[in-house]
């Protein structure tokens, strides 16, 4: 899977696809068991414990000069510190800007509280 990951975040900046495999690899640390799913028409990488769409607890989102980090079920995660953002009935996401964005504690708690959401 690695190889197709590549071969996706290729035609993205440097910087980008930096930011990607670091939240990539923050998400394998935090889920070791997770399935990854490359959907290159819709520009984005699911990650779920099954291989159902349906069943994908966040994806990675790439753009020219930022990531973005979604949950499907945002709305319904504990966010104390108002990391999610948006307006959806259910979606939520997070703006990575820079890796510094990548290692706040927060973003760690809202990965395994969409896995506990998930098994729930």
């Amino acid at each position: 899977m690695e190889t197709e990951v590549q071969a996706f975040l290729a035609s993205y900046p440097p910087e980008v696809r930096d930011l990607a495999w670091k939240l990539r690899a923050l998400v394998f640390e935090v889920i070791p068991n997770v399935l990854e799913l490359v959907d290159a028409s819709d520009k984005m990488i699911g990650y779920g414990l099954s291989p159902k769409w349906a069943d994908i607890m966040c994806v990675i989102a790439p753009y020219t000069s930022h990531v973005i980090l979604m949950f499907g079920k945002g709305r319904e995660l504990r966010d104390p510190e108002g990391m999610l953002k948006g307006t959806e009935k259910h979606v939520r996401y997070i703006k990575i800007m820079e890796a510094s964005d990548i290692e706040a504690p927060d973003l760690r708690t809202l990965l395994e509280n969409a896995v506990a959401a998930q098994q729930s």
